[in-house]
């Protein structure tokens, strides 16, 4: 990975993201074969890892300092993230894996201090794990309100009963957030269903996790099915205002998806960068296949596919820092992003031969977890929708759009 600063970017900004570089290409590219392979070696080189990413100010990068994070707010975190993505062991290295990032800003942001102490402290010290209990598997994930899991109010309890799948973590979580529907008083004599996110510890009677869903082939994955069974856990597990799970849920993913896709950045330079190693040294029907119009073709439409997903994602970073509405933005890189990302990872399995589909290069695990974004975090065709009723909100209003906004 060679890096340079960009030009008229901050300098900070810049000096982050060549010490991240730094760490990654030297460190933790390096010792993936040892990391895949697990073990007693695995684990003192993780360590040996995240030690440094410590002393060199770089651990944790979505937190406050007093949290032990590097405080850098949002915009510098999407940058560091392109980097960071070149490799999967990156977020772990770094203090910022998911799902436990996303619970620890939710934390953050609703937690009592009390809550904070028991559980966001130990979880950002590593101490614990945690899961996001939110998808159904008979209710439509593009549609948040269908969920049908629902916590009754019970004395100073609440009383949970519903049917999750794809936790993520679930099997080593210590506690789950999970999304709830609750009753919350309408103000008219009557009530109205509301989501709300309510702190479950993995140990309390009647979590049952029923399987790892397989995905893509993989069994015994960490994607968990779960029943919650009249699970009874203090009212004081309630994360923020009763009716505030929606948002929170909103909050978490917006900026979730900015990293995302500056994450399918980083792996689609990583892919290019294999790309293009590939054919300056593979001989193929009397010469490289540099030589070859279909190569050349391939990276040329690759280089395009990075520089558009790149500076869409960016031009959505900056509107949000700017705290402009980037809600057709946001919607437009969640599509055009993995679908980008899907191209250039399928180009370069082809220019890799039957070692593009093999283990022995990242391609194969970068594929599946590109096609796999267009369904996460809201699939493509929602999105779409979103951009569209934008665009024709701002007509209806008797504007044109911007597209310099």
């Amino acid at each position: 990975m060679q890096v340079q600063p960009i030009p008229g970017l901050d300098n900070e900004i810049n000096d982050i993201r060549l010490m991240t570089a730094k760490i990654v290409s030297e460190d933790i590219i390096p010792s993936e074969a040892v990391l895949y392979k697990g073990g007693e070696e695995a684990k003192a080189r993780r360590k040996a890892i995240s030690a440094k990413v410590k002393e060199q100010g770089l651990w944790a990068p979505h937190l406050p300092e007093e949290y032990g994070g590097m405080g850098i707010g949002f915009l510098k975190h999407a940058y560091m993230n392109e980097i960071l993505a070149w490799s999967p062991f990156s977020a772990r290295l770094f203090g910022v894996v998911a799902p436990n990032s996303g619970n620890q800003k939710i934390l953050l942001k609703y937690g009592t201090p009390e809550q904070k102490k028991k559980w966001l402290e130990p979880l950002v010290a590593g101490e614990i794990e945690s899961c996001f209990s939110m998808t159904e598997p008979d209710q439509p994930g593009s549609d948040p309100y269908a969920i049908q899991t629902r916590a009754v109010k019970d004395g100073d309890h609440w009383v949970i009963n519903g049917h999750k799948w794809f936790t993520s973590n679930g099997r080593a979580a210590d506690i789950a957030i999970v999304m709830c529907r609750t009753e919350q008083a309408d103000g008219k004599g009557g009530v109205k269903d509301k989501m709300t996110q309510i702190i479950v510890p993995m140990d309390t009677p009647g979590v049952n996790i029923i399987r790892s869903v397989p995905v893509w082939g993989h069994t015994g994955g960490d994607h968990c099915e779960i029943r919650y069974e009249n699970v009874r856990v203090p009212a004081e597990n309630q994360l923020g205002r009763t009716g505030t799970g929606h948002q929170a849920a909103q909050d978490r993913l917006g900026e979730g998806r900015v990293f995302h896709c500056m994450n399918s950045i980083g792996q689609m330079w990583r892919a290019f960068d294999l790309m293009c190693k590939r054919a300056v040294s593979r001989d193929v029907h009397g010469g490289k296949l540099e030589t070859k119009q279909f190569a050349q073709g391939m990276i040329a439409d690759s280089y395009m596919d990075i520089q558009a997903a790149r500076l869409m994602t960016i031009h959505c970073a900056n509107k949000m820092e700017a705290g402009h509405d980037p809600r057709a933005d946001i919607s437009a890189i969640k599509v055009f992003v993995p679908a980008a990302f899907t191209r250039v990872v399928d180009r370069a399995i082809q220019m890799h031969g039957a070692l593009g589909v093999s283990g022995d290069t990242p391609l194969a695990g970068m594929y599946l977890g590109a096609r796999t974004l267009r369904i996460a975090d809201g699939p493509d065709e929602v999105h779409r929708i979103v951009i569209a009723k934008s665009v024709l909100k701002c007509y209806h209003d008797g504007m044109s759009w911007d597209f310099g906004a």
